[in-house]
Order: C-alpha cells, then sequence, then structure tokens
C-alpha cells in the first residue's frame, strides 16, 4: 500500500492513541497466555499513553518526533526541564520573536513610538507636541489626520439639521456627507506576506479609520514604480505620503501587490510601515503576534501553558481603554511570563502593583472617603454653586472584590462584603502615574485612606503603601487560597471535576513551600489521579489549544498569523478578548455545542487543505518503494483507497466506531468532491504527477478529518 507521509502518521500515533486500544494492549501483552485467574488490568497508564497523556496536558500539543524526544531522555527528566524553561534552548524562538520589535519596548517607549488614539486627539488638540524628524512624525501626522476626519464626520452626524423652505431640487435634505469607506489595512506584522483572505484587523478591536474625500484612482505605472524600488527607497515614498494618498494608494493595492509592498523589508521596516496606517492596531496585532508564535514554535512549552493559565486567572479585557493593549504587553512580558512557575505571592504582588491592572479594575480612580485627596474635592465643591457640582471620585471596590474572588481564596473563601471594604480602603492610593502617557505604578497617600483596618479578624495598622503589601501577602497565604488555586490548576490538567485527595495534596505543597507554583505542578505530575487512565482524553480542548495543537501536530510552517486569530475569534475565544475579569472557562461544557464543533472542522479541512493564507503543511505522500501487487487491488477505485485509509488508522488503536465514522466520511468527502480521481491512483498507467496529486488531495482530506475527529479535539 502506498505508505502515508510522516506528517499525517504523527497525527494518527501522537494524538488518536485511545485509551481502549493503546492501553489493553500494553496490558495484554504483558499478561501470561497461561492463567487461571482473569487477566489484570492496570488503572495506571503505561509506555508511551503516559507520554503522549503528559504531553498532551503539560504542552499546548505534541509535535511530529516529540513522542521519540521524550522516550529517548525519559518522561521524569523532560518535566524536570519544563520546570526549569531557563534550561531550554530558546534561540530559535527568539529569532522569531525578532519579527515584533515593538514587543521589546517598554510601555512609555511604545506609546511614543507608536501612538495611541487617546495621544493623537491630545495632539489634534494642541496638548501634545508632534515629534519631529522622519518617519515618526509621518505616523502621528496620517493618524492626526484620520482622527480629525472622523471627529469632523461625528460633529456633522450629530449636527441638528437645517430648516428647509422648500424640498431642494435633489430631493435630499442635508449636505452630502463625505466618503466614508475605510482604509484597507496593509501588510502588518501580523502577516509580513499580505493576507488576501481578510480585510479586517487580526485582533477585530482596532477602530476603522475613516476615509478622506474620493480619491481619483492611483496611477498603475505610480503603484509599479512604488513596488518595484529596493526596500529602503519603498519604505522612504511611503513616508512620503500624506493621508489620504497613502491610505488611497494602499486601498488600490491587489493581493500580490500587498506582498510585493512589504516584500524583502526588516521588521523594523514592516512594522513602520503598518504603524503608518494605524500605529494602535500595529501594537494589538504584534501583542497576539508573538503570543501565539510562543505558544506555537516555543520548545518551554509548560511555561506557555503556564503563561495562558495565569493570563486568564488575572484576566484583563484588551479593550478596556485605548492604553490596555500597550500596558499588556509589558504585563504578559515582565510579569506573568517570568513569574509562571515561581512563587504565586510575588506573582500575585506583581500584578497587584501593575497598571494593566489597576486600570482595568479602577482601583487607580478609588479615593480614600475620609483621604486628604476627599476632603479637598468636597470643600471645592462646596464653593460651587449647586447645579455645577460633580459627584466626587470615592471609593472603588472592583479590584478588592475580584483580588479575594478571582485571584487568592474564592467565592467561598471565607470572606464577606465588610472585608471587601476594608481591602478597597487598604488599597486606596495605589494607582499609575499619567496613565495616558505610559506611567508606571505610583503610591498617591492623598488618595489612601487613613486609620486602621481589619480584614477577615486581621488588623492592618495604618502604614500607608505597606499595608496593601501585607494584605497580599496575608491572602497568599490563606489554606483557603492553596485550595483555590489548587482546585484550579487541576480542572485545568486533570479533569472537569478534579478529585478531593489530590486538590488536598497540592493545596499542602502550596502551604509547606510559601506557594511554590512549580512545587504544586510536581505533586500533581507525581500523583496517581493524573495518571489514571480514566483522565486519558477526558479534557475537551478549549479553542486554543484545540488551534495551536493544530498547527503543532501537522508541523506547520507559519507566516501569517491572522488566520489562526481570526479563527480563535470564530471560535468564541479571541487573545485578550475576555471582557469579564473571570477569563475563559477551562470546563468542556462551555466549548462544546454544535456550532463550535463545526467551526473546529471548518479551520481543521482549511489548514489540511492549504487554505489558509501564509500557513503551510505538507501532506505529499512518500514514494512509493514496493507497489501491491496487481492481485490485492479491487476493480473499485475508491475501494482501494479506503483501504490505504484503514491501514493506517488501525495502527492508532481508535475504536471499531470511530473507524467505520472516518471511513464513511472519507469515503463520502472522496466521491463528492473528486469522483473518479480514486481511479487515477489504481491505474498503474496513470501520469506519475497527476497520481500524485490526487494523493496529496486525498491525504489534505484524510488529515482534515482526523484534525477535526473527537479525538483530536480532546486532551
Amino acid at each position: 500500500m502506498q505508505p502515508f507521509h510522516g506528517t499525517v502518521s504523527a497525527l494518527l500515533c501522537l494524538s488518536l492513541l485511545s485509551p481502549s486500544g493503546l492501553v489493553t494492549a500494553q496490558v495484554a501483552a504483558q499478561t501470561p497466555v497461561a492463567s487461571s485467574r482473569p487477566a489484570y488490568r492496570s488503572t495506571q497508564l503505561q509506555g508511551d499513553a503516559r507520554i503522549l497523556h503528559a504531553l498532551s496536558r503539560f504542552t499546548f500539543g505534541p509535535r511530529p518526533g516529540d513522542l521519540e524526544v521524550v522516550r529517548s531522555i525519559g518522561l521524569d527528566k523532560w518535566f524536570e526541564q519544563q520546570l526549569h524553561p531557563e534550561s531550554i534552548d530558546s534561540s530559535e524562538l527568539n529569532r522569531r520573536l525578532a519579527q515584533y520589535p515593538a514587543m521589546q519596548l517598554n510601555t512609555d517607549q511604545l506609546l511614543y513610538q507608536l501612538p495611541s488614539n487617546a495621544l493623537i486627539r491630545q495632539a489634534v488638540n494642541g496638548r501634545l507636541s508632534v515629534p519631529t524628524g522622519e518617519p515618526l512624525q509621518a505616523i502621528y501626522e496620517n493618524q492626526m489626520d484620520r482622527v480629525s476626519a472622523r471627529l469632523q464626520q461625528q460633529r456633522q452626524q450629530n449636527a441638528p439639521l437645517p430648516q428647509q423652505t422648500a424640498a431642494p431640487a435633489s430631493g435630499m435634505n442635508a449636505p452630502a456627507m463625505e466618503g466614508q469607506n475605510e482604509a484597507s489595512p496593509n501588510a502588518n506584522p501580523m502577516n509580513r506576506a499580505g493576507d488576501p483572505a481578510s480585510q479586517e484587523m487580526m485582533s477585530g478591536s482596532a477602530q476603522p479609520s475613516p476615509a478622506a474625500p474620493a480619491q481619483p484612482p492611483v496611477d498603475t505605472l505610480l503603484t509599479q514604480d512604488i513596488l518595484g524600488l529596493p526596500a529602503e527607497q519603498r519604505v522612504s515614498r511611503l513616508v512620503s505620503m500624506r493621508q489620504p494618498e497613502l491610505d488611497t494608494f494602499l486601498k488600490s493595492l491587489k493581493p500580490k501587490e500587498r506582498a510585493d509592498l512589504v516584500s524583502g523589508l526588516s521588521p523594523q521596516q514592516a512594522e513602520l510601515v503598518s504603524a503608518l496606517e494605524n500605529p494602535e492596531a500595529t501594537v494589538v496585532d504584534e501583542l497576539i503576534a508573538q503570543r501565539l508564535t510562543r505558544d506555537i514554535e516555543s520548545s518551554a512549552q509548560l511555561q506557555e501553558v503556564m503563561t495562558d493559565f495565569w493570563l486568564n486567572h488575572f484576566n484583563i479585557y484588551l479593550r478596556k481603554d485605548e492604553v490596555m493593549p500597550y500596558e499588556l504587553v509589558s504585563f504578559e512580558r515582565d510579569i506573568v511570563r517570568p513569574l509562571a512557575l515561581g512563587k504565586f505571592e510575588d506573582l500575585l504582588e506583581a500584578t497587584a502593583h501593575s497598571p494593566a491592572m489597576l486600570l482595568y479594575l479602577d482601583n487607580a480612580s478609588s479615593i480614600g472617603p475620609h483621604s486628604i485627596a476627599a476632603e479637598r474635592a468636597a470643600f471645592n465643591a462646596s464653593r460651587r454653586p449647586a447645579n455645577q457640582r460633580q459627584a466626587p471620585e470615592g471609593l472603588n471596590e472592583n479590584y478588592a472584590r475580584e483580588l479575594m474572588e478571582l485571584h487568592t481564596l474564592g467565592v467561598n473563601g471565607g470572606y464577606t462584603q465588610a472585608d471587601v471594604t476594608q481591602v478597597a480602603r487598604i488599597l486606596t492610593g495605589w494607582g499609575v502615574a499619567q496613565p495616558q502617557r505610559g506611567g508606571g505604578f505610583e503610591f498617591n497617600p492623598n488618595r489612601h485612606e487613613p486609620g486602621a483596618k481589619k480584614v477577615m479578624g486581621q488588623k492592618f495598622k495604618d502604614h500607608g503603601e505597606a499595608e496593601g503589601r501585607e494584605l497580599l501577602h496575608f491572602l497568599a497565604t490563606r489554606p483557603a487560597t492553596a485550595q483555590f488555586l489548587s482546585r484550579e490548576l487541576a480542572i485545568r490538567f486533570v479533569s472537569d471535576d478534579p478529585p478531593q485527595p489530590l486538590i488536598d495534596r497540592m493545596a499542602h505543597t502550596y502551604m509547606t513551600t510559601g506557594g511554590d507554583i512549580a512545587a504544586v505542578l510536581s505533586t500533581l505530575y507525581h500523583s496517581p489521579e493524573f495518571w489514571s487512565a480514566s483522565s486519558y482524553h477526558a479534557k475537551v480542548k478549549t479553542p486554543i489549544e484545540y488551534v495551536v495543537s493544530a498547527l503543532r501536530a501537522s508541523d506547520a510552517s507559519v507566516d501569517n498569523l491572522r488566520p489562526v486569530a481570526n479563527a480563535l475569534r470564530q471560535m468564541g475565544m479571541p487573545l485578550y478578548g475576555c471582557i469579564p475579569p473571570s477569563g475563559y472557562s477551562w470546563k468542556s461544557t462551555d466549548w462544546v455545542s454544535t456550532g463550535s464543533l463545526v467551526d473546529r472542522m471548518n479551520f481543521a479541512l482549511a489548514l489540511a487543505a492549504g487554505r489558509l493564507p501564509g500557513i503551510f503543511a505538507d501532506w505529499a505522500p512518500q514514494p512509493q518503494d514496493d507497489p501491491p501487487p496487481a492481485a490485492t487491488q479491487s476493480s473499485d477505485p475508491i475501494v482501494n483507497e479506503e483501504a490505504r485509509l484503514e491501514a493506517a488508522l488501525i495502527p492508532a488503536g481508535l475504536d471499531p466506531a470511530t473507524r467505520t465514522a472516518l471511513l464513511q466520511q472519507f469515503h463520502d468527502e472522496i466521491a463528492q468532491r473528486a469522483p473518479g480521481a480514486a481511479v487515477v491512483t489504481a491505474n498503474p498507467n496513470a501520469n506519475p504527477r497527476r497520481a500524485a496529486n490526487v494523493l496529496q488531495r486525498e491525504d489534505q482530506l484524510l488529515a482534515g478529518l482526523l484534525i477535526g475527529s473527537p479525538e483530536f479535539q480532546r486532551r
């Protein structure tokens, strides 16, 4: 039979081995032939099933060859390496991450070089000086023109209609509006090669830039002249264009021309081209791109899985305000990822001091009711006329509530509403210096509530900022926090309803190690509950786990991350897109529905067929060394193809019902999409190139069915 390409085989062997097929076979192989006793059946995973289970839980999914690597070095040694990501070579990953230069900047540098729309509005109103010198000046001025046009449109839309004394000849009762077509986004850091399949920003959150009045078509010779320039001159030409000329030019480009526009550019040049059109969207795109690149490419997979876990645990919504994308860069890079496997108290304190968290949960605007700032505000208000007085800022309990309910103790952690109020009082004064300019944490004593406070029976003296640090230590060391975090980790790594004895052991490790996250994970790893055969393939993948595992299992070459981000948004899990602070659910009930399964199958078939721009997986069949004798061939060519497929499915240990369903689906797809194609592969006189193409299409279809199968959607 025609052998399948190694990547298809890897999908079968790495991702679809079922416990009923593999574990039973291993136990049977170890059982004596002659015995009067019933065969002993171990409840623990063994051999390769054990390795695959660890790979599916502690990574975003195995890649071809991972099974053999772990088998050669030993599973325990591999896990210890994952607990210490600093010991893992990341040179290749860093090379890929160099495509996103903005992700190396501090928040204030990001805002200066890629200004937010809030800063642009300040520049429009004359409250912010525009940097001099190209290309930075061009970035500011282009965006200022777009913002000005948008503001003008809003004023026109909100203006009252003029009274008409007589019907105008044209039949219209208002002046014609200026053109409102959006400027099409050019190639950006999410897609260095251009993406003809999608014209929306990958993040789905960038505000559209209204175009200026309609412009004449761009001269074809001008377009070819610009595209034919060397990279540096090409970028300089774009920098010299003013909006709306630049937007008109970019809108005129065909997909191939868009790819040519950024061809040969350095990461910095490609970033500049994107920023000339929309600097804020450039930050969002690079933020999402670097995250997906790490998830797909990193060898320190446990660190990335735990980064995903903590970003969800300390969830921050990308579009809380216009500065949030900029703050999230540092929040993830400097806080969550470096501390993902460290001490929880360090992570808790770092998030509590981060501008992203203080802004997202409104603690930066909280004022103690008896603070100096509150007294001043009340005095100033009393001097104004009653009809001009504004309600003063007051105590905000948002962060205090989520700190206890979501970040530490859990909803059943033993606190009351009075405790929430006291925590909010303790944290008054914790704010951000000049948030729109990228300022860092600051403690403002004038906003801090004076006096002692009491939380859950623990008294906190009036120590200013130190009160908050004492509070965080108190919360991080509570047994309720140990239980809550251990349960959340067990849900993520073991099952939707993890056994309480496992949670208790993990919580005990937490308490005895001072909240060491790596030690808690080690306890989970060495627990019998984790290795139980009932846990194998018991978790349904979330969209991020499913999409990334598909790319890893198919060993795909990913040069364009826009389709990946679009797929996550379609499946209901856009990165940084969860609005409630509770984050996304890890449980299967929230991700299993008819619509979601259709979305996953569509993604699987598109990936396998090469219909995702910039993403390529090689399913080409290997050359046939020993063709089967003619006597083994059926007169029905589709039967021959089914036999070839079944020969590949049997080693996977799939149950008969699953194999039958895949065979039937394969049969229907072949008959519908390429009727008579199998005749080519059955005909010994067929053109070899045509036969190879047919086999490749069939392998693509098989790969798509496997990636979309119920087994692959479990981990």
